[in-house]
């Protein structure tokens, strides 16, 4: 099992898995996780595995467009990125400029951070 990144004893999460919402508890001993309770079912289980080794973050913001109808343009990465990364990931997004015309799913940051993700536009913005 990975390395844990949260301390040794008992940490409970709110599983984001699906509509129930379990109370889940995560019980760690010499870094490694010992037991997993109160999820209903595996996705609960999974969530609050990865949620202490490894946590990830889907990430939404916005890019500059030039020459657009709209200043900016709604993006978010195509999929999770390490939340460890979430801030760079910003500095990268924050500097970013685009020109129009942007339509939705276009790629506009390809492999963010080395991390395999990238970052996709949300909207459309047609030139000006």
């Amino acid at each position: 099992m990975s390395k844990t990144i949260i301390p040794d004893g008992t940490t409970e999460l709110t599983c984001i898995g699906c509509p129930k919402g379990c109370l889940v508890s995560v019980t760690i001993e010499n870094g490694e996780i010992k037991e997993i309770t109160g999820n209903s079912c595996q996705i609960g289980y999974n969530y609050a595995s990865a949620e202490v080794t490894n946590p990830r973050r889907t990430l939404t913001s916005s890019i500059k467009v030039n020459g657009g109808v709209l200043a900016m343009v709604s993006v978010k990465t195509a999929s999770d990125i390490p939340k460890g990364l979430l801030l760079d990931a910003m500095k990268v997004i924050k500097a970013a400029v685009v020109t129009a015309p942007v339509s939705i799913g276009d790629v506009l940051i390809e492999n963010i951070l080395d991390t395999g993700v990238d970052v996709v536009a949300t909207s459309n913005v047609p030139v000006r």
